[in-house]
């Protein structure tokens, strides 16, 4: 993916320690960023909730002992990208369907339905997945219906 220059202002990088306990604050701290920029409903609703899966996935997956996870929230043109960085490289992202009576591995499965796109890159030391959501209002920025309850997630 190619590097986008942004302003500053318009980018919250922060990190928290590898525990599960502090997904609600990252959640929180990225709501607060979008709120700052002017960045509210439906596209705040879906990087939010990114938020806390890509937060959570890297916590439960990372093999690394205390380790830091690195989450940065940007505005990029009319876009919003949000990056989760944690420094296991060997362990990648794999998009999977959960059978109906699993209780996890729907996380990626969501972000894929809420983002415009989304991906995965190494970073020397880890990797960082990444997820970009356009504005309704932008060419290519329609999305896919996103899940919702009772949604049949496997045929």
């Amino acid at each position: 993916m190619p590097e986008v220059i942004t302003d500053e202002s318009s980018r919250d990088t922060f990190r928290i320690a590898k525990h599960i306990r502090n997904v609600p604050g990252a959640r929180a701290r990225v709501s607060k960023a979008l709120a700052d920029w002017g960045i509210s409903g439906g596209v705040a609703d879906d990087v939010i909730l990114s938020a806390g899966e890509l937060v959570s996935n890297a916590i439960r997956h990372c093999r690394v002992s205390f380790a830091q996870i690195e989450i940065s929230v940007s505005v990029q043109g009319e876009d919003v990208m949000l990056e989760v960085s944690d420094p296991d490289g060997d362990r990648l992202p794999r998009l999977r369907i959960a059978d109906a009576d699993e209780e996890g591995g729907r996380g990626l499965y969501m972000v894929e339905q809420l983002a415009h796109t989304w991906g995965y890159r190494n970073r020397g030391c880890g990797k960082c997945v990444w997820a970009r959501f356009a504005s309704g209002n932008q060419p290519g920025g329609a999305r896919q219906k996103p899940i919702r309850p009772g949604d049949r997630l496997r045929e």
